[in-house]
Parts: structure tokens; C-alpha cells; sequence
């Protein structure tokens, strides 16, 4: 009985959080032939996606179809969080990512 509330107030406050806390955008590049360079290091990165996804701070990314620019759409209470999270990851340690610029982004709909 307490572990089935416990888990519905966990459940409301994850809710409430993810209300109070604003959506911004991630544009970036990719190096030279990334598709290669990224494999070493591919299996970190999706794993600290992964966990980032199940946290709340990431909704989407990926590459876009050329495989040249990163998008994504993160969910954070600030820009600076979310600048960490991005510079904290082993594609730009690694240079896998060149570029980054992240944007506070408002929903239309």
C-alpha cells in the first residue's frame, strides 16, 4: 500500500517539475567523417542519452539526415544546466561535436 502511493507521489511531483522547468534547443555540428570517428565512443553516449531521457532533461536528439548537424530539445530550469549536460558529453569531449549553440525555445503548440 505505501510503495503504491509513494510511487503515485513520486509520479505527481516528476510531473509538477517537468511543468516548472523550460524547453530550449540544441543546434550543433558534427566533425569530419563523424559516422567513423564516433564509434569508439557511441555506447557511452547513447547510454548517457538514455539516462538523460529518463531524467526529464532530454525530450529528442539526434542527427539530421546528412548526418552533418545535431538537433535536440531539452527540458531544464536553466540554460546553463543544460550547456553542462551538452559540454559534459563524450562527443564534444571528443570532438565528435564541433559546434553547439543552445536557445531557449518556447512550444507554440
Amino acid at each position: 500500500m505505501f510503495a503504491k502511493w509513494l510511487k503515485s507521489l513520486l509520479g505527481l511531483i516528476g510531473s509538477l517539475t517537468s511543468k516548472l522547468m523550460d524547453k530550449f534547443i540544441l543546434f550543433g555540428q558534427y566533425c569530419e567523417d563523424a559516422i567513423t570517428k564516433r564509434k569508439p565512443f557511441r555506447e557511452e553516449h547513447l547510454h548517457r542519452l538514455s539516462n538523460l531521457k529518463e531524467d526529464g532533461k532530454l525530450i529528442t536528439l539526434g542527427p539530421t539526415k546528412c548526418n552533418r548537424y545535431v538537433f535536440g530539445i531539452f527540458q531544464s530550469l536553466s540554460i546553463e544546466e543544460v550547456k553542462e549536460l551538452v559540454e559534459d558529453d563524450i562527443y564534444w569531449k571528443k570532438g565528435i561535436w564541433t559546434k553547439l549553440d543552445v536557445y531557449p525555445w518556447t512550444q507554440a503548440f
